[in-house]
């Protein structure tokens, strides 16, 4: 893979989701070009609008990325934490590299606690899977 832009940032899944509705409300009229364009933006904007992301806001992320700053990780696993909101150590082990040499246990389950304690929207999560998976 090569680095295109190297000054290029990335994006929560907040930012994407305020990103798209300024887009929404500057929009007016579409030409047809557009049109496939509107549809990505529509289904991307409705899925994070249904997901934790749209309870954030700029201070929560703020104090979430200050809480992190102990653990001296690299901003793509701030920025996963952040977007995926791990609830299991499997999980943390998945998006932190090298995380069995990096961190200790107690190091892994306070991770945990910190996105429980400082990002909003896990308990809908869990009780739309819980639903989700109920046989009818």
């Amino acid at each position: 893979m090569e680095v295109k832009n190297e000054k290029a940032a990335m994006l929560s899944n907040y930012e994407v989701l305020n990103l798209l509705n300024d887009m929404h409300k500057g929009q007016s009229k579409q030409s047809k070009l557009q049109t496939n364009l509107a549809t990505i933006s529509y289904e991307i904007t409705h899925y994070l609008e249904q997901s934790a992301c749209s309870q954030q806001s700029p201070e929560i992320i703020a104090n979430f990325m200050k809480a992190l700053e102990s653990f001296k990780l690299t901003k793509a696993e701030k920025l996963q934490l952040l977007n995926l909101r791990p609830k299991t150590a499997v999980e943390i082990q998945l998006i932190i590299e090298e995380s069995e040499e990096r961190l200790t246990e107690d190091q892994i389950y306070e991770l945990l606690d910190l996105v429980k304690e400082h990002l909003p929207g896990g308990d809908e999560e869990e009780e739309m899977e819980a639903e989700d998976q109920e046989p009818e």
